[in-house]
């Protein structure tokens, strides 16, 4: 008969697996007397609500000068547990506050990076389609000189026999 575990248990066993560090699954699994399939399964199960969550969240470069720094304020004095769960909640990193208040105190702010134009990735894909058909013949002759290669040697070796 397979164990019944509630739902507070199984909320609990996936944060433990995803707070683990560098512990294993299967250890994890292994200290809550569990199977790691099931442990794994739970895991699958709670992911997709997280990361519909998250999708909800922006990009760090997608943030206005206004929301970092009401972000920087916001973090300012956190201890560092505290400034890593602040993070979570906003969908950053603290190397992204970092940049940000370097950013605000040089007077500066970092700019999303331009897309190549039409033309520059029209002409970078012609010149990597030219370079692909150079390579594919290249390794065709390569191809029928070696079977060449070996028909000559095997007609001179039925000639010498």
């Amino acid at each position: 008969m397979k164990p019944k575990y509630n739902e507070a248990f199984r909320e609990q066993a996936v944060q433990k697996l995803l707070q683990r560090g560098d512990k294993t699954i299967s250890c994890i699994a292994e200290e809550l007397n569990i199977n790691v399939y099931t442990l794994r399964n739970w895991l699958k199960q709670y992911r997709p609500h997280t990361m519909s969550e998250h999708k909800s969240t922006k990009r760090p470069i997608d943030w206005t000068p206004e929301e970092r720094l009401q972000a920087l304020m916001a973090s300012h004095g956190l201890k560092e547990e505290d400034l890593n769960a602040f993070c979570r909640a906003q969908g950053v990193f603290p190397h992204h506050l970092k940049a940000w208040r370097q950013a605000f105190i040089n007077g500066t702010h970092p700019v999303a990076p331009q897309a190549p134009s039409d033309k520059s990735l029209r002409d970078e894909n012609k010149q990597l389609k030219k370079d692909l058909n150079r390579k594919e013949k290249a390794l065709a002759e390569a191809a029928a000189l070696l079977v060449l290669q070996k028909k000559f040697q095997a007609f001179w070796e039925e000639k010498a026999s």
